[in-house]
């Protein structure tokens, strides 16, 4: 008789997998996995049936995590101008608390062999928290603009390391949702 899984088991190892991915980056191989969070490569095996599918349930992970918190960040708040909570939202997803997400996805937009919907899926999933943030200010029809605004700074970012550059240039665009004052 085959021992029956433990689905505990399985989710503390993904979450201790997930966790060092986030810090490490995506390994090539299971031992760095294995070494990290404790356990074998066999078991992880055991969990998670081949390297490639616990590779895809590590991103999963990952990504739900980057939802939760950029969403949240992303998010309009009573009584605060979207630009300003835009502000807010790029220095937490560009400093230390974002930036094990972006060099991961930026990790996997260079080969998606893992995900090959991610290109897509990264772009459509953040649409509309920003088209209801901007919606606040009646400039709705900017989601897509500042969403491809969003990502070409982050891959900037990713390629240069240049954070002054990027920062300027996202709040340098951030000034054209401002509301012109009234004259």
């Amino acid at each position: 008789m085959g021992r029956r899984t433990q689905p505990e088991i399985r989710e503390r190892l993904l979450d201790a997998c997930t966790d060092h991915a986030l810090a490490h980056g995506l390994p090539d191989r299971l031992g760095p996995l294995a070494r990290g969070t404790g356990t074998s490569a066999r078991m992880l095996i055991y969990h998670f049936g081949t390297r490639d599918a616990l590779l895809r349930a590590v991103l999963g992970r990952a990504r739900q995590r980057q939802l939760d918190t950029f969403g949240d960040l992303l998010r309009a708040r009573p009584g605060e101008d979207y630009p300003a909570t835009l502000r807010q939202a790029w220095a937490a997803m560009t400093g230390p608390a974002g930036r094990p997400f972006l060099r991961m996805f930026g990790q996997l937009q260079r080969s998606s062999d893992l995900w090959p919907d991610f290109r897509r899926i990264a772009t459509t999933d953040w649409l509309e928290p920003l088209a209801a943030g901007l919606r606040t200010i009646g400039r709705e029809e900017l989601a897509t603009l500042l969403l491809a605004v969003i990502r070409g700074l982050l891959m900037d970012l990713d390629a240069t390391a240049d954070t002054t550059r990027a920062d300027q240039a996202f709040h340098q665009f951030l000034t054209m949702l401002d509301p012109a004052p009234a004259p």
